[in-house]
């Protein structure tokens, strides 16, 4: 392929990831139902029409938006769930690849938590119940595996262990700006000294 083809296919992709940068970031503000593709062309700073010639639709977009996402983050969990751990350093290191993830794909990480319970019910965007039901699974596993090896308190409600790990680690979507004062290992380890110290088990 001659350079200038391949210069225009590698400038055509970086515009095509910083429209889909900017539809997250609005899709995050503004919510999926409220957002239009002008609002998006708007930010963009370009035509509605304009749009059109990279992406079919809004809804393209935020499929493609949530999708690799997930993809990232399923690549990082399932290394570290075939890492063999411990149950403890599993926590450890889904914690911390979590805030990876909220540092790399923050609008998408809002978007998902606001959306994917109305998203899930339609066939496009099936796989977001999907990877829940998988992330679950993969969250209460190591839990009870910890419980199990007297790593975590026996009279833990796993369910709402689970919930409340969740919900604390995501949430900080809402507040992270990547580069900000700490890194996303610097947040993993100060929230990890905070929930491990009330669930692990007193010597």
């Amino acid at each position: 392929m001659p350079t200038n083809k391949k210069q225009q296919v590698t400038a055509s992709a970086e515009r095509r990831r910083e429209l889909l940068d900017t539809a997250a970031e609005v899709f995050a503000a503004q919510g999926y139902n409220a957002t239009t593709v002008r609002k998006i062309a708007d930010a963009a700073g370009m035509l509605a029409g304009s749009l059109y010639y990279h992406f079919d639709s809004k809804e393209s977009m935020l499929d493609e938006i949530l999708s690799d996402f997930l993809t990232e983050l399923w690549q990082g969990y399932d290394g570290v769930l075939a890492a063999g751990l411990g149950p403890r350093e599993t926590i450890e290191a889904l914690v911390t690849e979590s805030f990876r993830e909220i540092d790399r794909h923050r609008a998408a990480v809002a978007i998902y938590q606001k959306e994917a319970r109305t998203l899930s019910a339609q066939p496009r965007f099936h796989y977001l119940s999907d990877s829940q039901q998988k992330f679950e699974k993969a969250w209460l596993g190591t839990l009870e595996r910890g419980v199990a090896a007297r790593v975590f308190r026996a009279d833990l409600d796993i369910r709402l262990t689970y919930r409340f790990v969740r919900d604390t680690v995501w949430v900080a979507a809402s507040w992270y700006r990547p580069g900000g004062l700490h890194s996303p290992e610097e947040i993993a380890r100060q929230y990890l000294s905070m929930v491990l110290d009330g669930i692990a088990l007193r010597t």
